[in-house]
């Protein structure tokens, strides 16, 4: 006499007890508590039904298999000469299920962040964090709770936790982190244009959220459609445009950007043909500096 069973994944479930013509008398028991005796159903759970009585098998089915049918089984048969039981031990194993996680976050640059993935299977499932950033996927942490101290803009984007098991495939879930920062203009030249052509100055700003953007001449701030000017502005870019340049047009403009963590500004020239003009660009102003005092220190050691 034997009996088998199979691991399960939440499905039916059928217990086999092999027996011969010596048997009088057989039962099926989950721990102490009868399930069947013969073809007499002792269970108040209607998940559990018998398959077969015969002279060679005796077997019983679970459907709807859950965790807490884990645990042995055993068969107990009655010959004429004494009792036998045959043991078999249901291991019940569940795919991983994500039942819990954060919600989409914003937060500011700096702040410190605490995102949550709690899951459940059997055996337990591995918790992994991703940071799936423009650069590829990164990995992160293993562990239901990532911590980031200090959070920065580039840690901003979609974090992937999944859960892993090998009883099928991972469960995976997504959170949206935002990170607020305030403007930082990137991109802001000096430009010519010769009069009664067109002229364009744009100033480029990274923020979030998006900033606006502000367009002053000296002290006084410039309105959309007046004195021949457009201003436009879409996301990081505002551009102030000119139809008809004039001699009274040339000058320094400021560009400020604006949200509610700050905001910066910058200066540019819009400068007519033939003027000395600033490039607008920090390195090439450390580059013409040099210049000027190398040039300096070679004259002063020619006339030592």
């Amino acid at each position: 006499m034997d009996a088998q069973g199979t691991e399960q994944r939440r499905r039916a479930l059928s217990q086999r007890c092999t027996v011969d013509d010596r048997v009088t008398r057989v039962a099926w028991l989950n721990r102490s508590t009868i399930l069947y005796a013969g073809n007499d159903k002792w269970s108040i759970d209607n998940r559990v039904v018998i398959l077969s009585n015969t002279k060679t098998q005796y077997s019983i089915k679970i459907h709807n298999v859950d965790v807490y049918d884990e645990g042995p089984y055993t068969c107990s048969v009655q010959t004429d000469n004494h009792p036998k039981t045959s043991r078999v031990h249901l291991i019940v194993q569940v795919p991983p299920q994500i039942v819990n996680i954060s919600s989409d976050i914003t937060v500011n640059e700096g702040s410190s962040v605490t995102l949550m993935c709690l899951a459940f299977g059997r055996p337990e499932p591995t918790v992994t964090w991703r940071h799936l950033s423009g650069k590829g996927q990164g990995f992160v942490s293993e562990d239901e709770y990532l911590e980031i101290t200090g959070i920065t803009r580039e840690q901003s984007g979609e974090y992937e936790c999944s859960a892993v098991n090998d009883v099928a495939v991972p469960d995976v879930r997504k959170v949206k982190v935002t990170v607020n920062y305030p403007p930082y203009i990137s991109n802001a030249k000096n430009t010519g244009a010769s009069v009664g052509q067109k002229g364009i100055l744009q100033c480029e700003a990274s923020a979030v959220p998006v900033a606006e953007f502000q367009w002053f001449k000296e002290d006084t701030r410039l309105a959309n459609g007046l004195e021949g000017v457009r201003i436009e502005s879409k996301g990081r870019l505002s551009t102030l445009t000119f139809f008809n340049v004039s001699e009274k047009d040339y000058g320094n403009y400021t560009c400020v950007a604006t949200n509610k963590l700050g905001n910066t500004n910058a200066s540019i020239i819009l400068y007519g043909p033939g003027a000395v003009h600033d490039g607008g660009n920090a390195a090439s102003r450390v580059a013409t500096g040099l210049c000027l005092w190398a040039a300096l220190l070679a004259r002063l050691l020619l006339d030592f």
